[in-house]
């Protein structure tokens, strides 16, 4: 099972499309605290989450328990400041994996880097770019999980809605 994993998220609607992707392809999201928003039922309902309720969400109460959480386990931490591309990761690996991304005005702790160095990864960009947002990051990292397993459970084949394919 997949899991993305937002570390401190602090813009709502960067959550709420990440969510979304959740959704779309039954990732569950962890969500670790302090967030820069409100998750409660009332702020989901006025943002127009109407999909929030088919996203598995479970929350850490800080970095720390989360570290601890996912040290022992299958994991790539996004950031620009890997030497490793996020394609040269094997996904194939037994077990439950976890994208971890940090927030997005800083992303991850550079000590929490060079602790998990092994698991960093990045995304490739031209220039000078400071980084890509935070919900396309995921939804690359997240669909390239996915096309490693064979986008297992995933409908592969669309249909028109008013025409038909010949």
């Amino acid at each position: 099972m997949l899991n993305i994993c937002l570390v401190e998220p602090e813009i709502p609607q960067n959550t709420g499309n990440i969510a979304r992707t959740a959704a779309a392809t039954g990732t569950t999201l962890h969500l670790v605290h302090p967030l820069g928003f409100s998750i409660d039922e009332k702020a989901v309902r006025h943002a127009g989450l109407d999909y929030w309720k088919d996203v598995k969400i479970i929350e850490h109460e800080s970095k720390e328990r989360f570290y601890d959480f996912i040290k022992d386990k299958n994991f790539s931490l996004y950031t620009t400041k890997a030497q490793k591309l996020y394609t040269e990761e094997d996904y194939k690996k037994e077990g439950d994996w976890y994208l971890v991304f940090g927030k997005e005005s800083k992303g991850l702790d550079e000590e929490r880097l060079l602790e998990f160095r092994d698991h960093a990864v990045r995304i490739p960009m031209i220039g000078e770019t400071r980084s890509l947002n935070l919900s396309k990051a995921v939804s690359i990292g997240v669909y390239e999980w996915y096309r490693q397993n064979d986008f297992k459970g995933f409908k592969i084949i669309g249909e028109l809605h008013r025409l038909k394919w010949e």
